[in-house]
């Protein structure tokens, strides 16, 4: 397998700083690291033998260390920042299946001293493919590394239900408290049949039967952990859009059982790996969000750039006429390139509103090189 679509941009980013290597558990920032650089460089806090030479700084004699997993140490900030700030030449690379960012806050503070990159799963635009077949392995397998070169669609499965339960009690349980596990899972566990939706932390709370308060903590912990991540609504003085309802996806999108709003949860994480890697490499003010008005018209995806849209995109599962809903978004913002996809389009046309209207794994390259 080619080298991972961050390689060049760690190597370049160490040259000036420290690198943060942030995303979901198994997403490859292990192999990755060990492909940049050696095992000899690597220290892993989850293994004991590799803690103790952490806590006695009995670090490798090498000019790069790579430290994954400390974030799981109380005290991982002010350690780093030592040792920093007194080996200016050594390269740092710090990996972890949590906001990295996040946990800066609190103690001495690193700002200005790393750079954040998120590693996102393979995406039809990484692999370098407009294959329909490789588009639909994608779709079924979903986009982390092992279900997806395994190739076997039950041991995919397995991979998938194991995941979410370990991404609860092995990531989350051993830095943030919650004290029912068991819920906290029969919540996980709900959020994939949610999909497509505006999230009613209501409705999960009346179901389930947990405080509003709990679910919100909760929701806000899956988010930082890679499980989930949530959009809010694109809002204009043009359009009278709803402000506060969000909507989420997963990162293993093949949790939701229901093929449409797996497609458009997959098409969102294409959307949303582009955006957070040119918010990561270039600084830019981007942002995926979702148009939802309160006539209920509703658009799945839009990108947004310095509080302006720049791209609309609609999602179907199968051939459709135009939806009304992108018409009348298209309507109000028609310089931006709008798009209804499709997960197997047998049409592709542009329309008399100037939507282009086709199947997504022949295109989806092609409109992230855009934004």
């Amino acid at each position: 397998m080619k080298k991972r679509y961050l390689s060049e941009q760690i190597l370049k980013d160490l040259k000036n700083k420290m690198v943060f290597l942030g995303g979901p558990r198994q997403v490859g920032k292990t192999t990755l690291s060990l492909d940049l650089f050696s095992e000899k460089f690597y220290l892993n806090w989850d293994s004991s033998e590799d803690r103790e030479k952490i806590l006695k700084f009995e670090l490798p004699a090498e000019k790069t260390w790579v430290f994954d997993e400390i974030h799981k140490y109380k005290k991982w900030r002010s350690y780093v920042k030592g040792l920093y700030d007194k080996n200016k030449k050594q390269q740092i690379v710090v990996t972890g299946s949590a906001r990295l960012d996040f946990y800066r806050f609190g103690g001495d503070s690193l700002q200005g001293r790393y750079h954040f990159l998120r590693l996102h799963p393979f995406t039809i635009d990484e692999l370098q493919s407009n294959s329909f077949s490789d588009f639909k392995t994608l779709f079924e397998l979903g986009g982390f590394p092992e279900p997806f070169l395994k190739g076997d669609k039950t041991e995919a499965t397995r991979w998938s239900k194991e995941y979410r339960s370990r991404i609860l009690r092995d990531d989350i349980s051993s830095i943030e408290s919650i004290h029912d596990l068991g819920s906290a899972e029969l919540v996980l566990m709900r959020l994939p049949e949610l999909v497509g939706s505006p999230l009613s932390i209501n409705g999960i709370s009346e179901d389930i039967q947990i405080s509003f308060k709990t679910i919100k903590k909760w929701l806000d912990i899956f988010e930082r952990f890679y499980a989930i991540y949530r959009l809010s609504p694109f809002g204009s003085t043009k359009i009278k859009a709803l402000k506060k309802d969000q909507k989420h996806y997963h990162y293993d999108w093949t949790l939701v059982k229901d093929l449409g709003c797996r497609f458009e949860n997959m098409i969102g994480n294409h959307l949303l790996k582009r955006i957070h890697y040119l918010e990561d490499t270039q600084g830019r003010e981007i942002e995926l969000r979702y148009f939802r008005d309160n006539e209920q018209r509703e658009v799945d995806f839009v990108v947004v750039e310095d509080k302006k849209p720049v791209l609309f995109i609609e999602c179907k599962l199968n051939d459709t006429s135009v939806s009304p809903h992108l018409k009348y978004l298209k309507k109000k913002f028609p310089s931006v390139d709008s798009y209804q996809l499709t997960y197997n389009a047998k049409k592709d046309f542009v329309s008399q509103d100037g939507i282009r209207v086709c199947d997504a794994h022949n295109l989806m390259t092609e409109i992230l090189s855009k934004i």
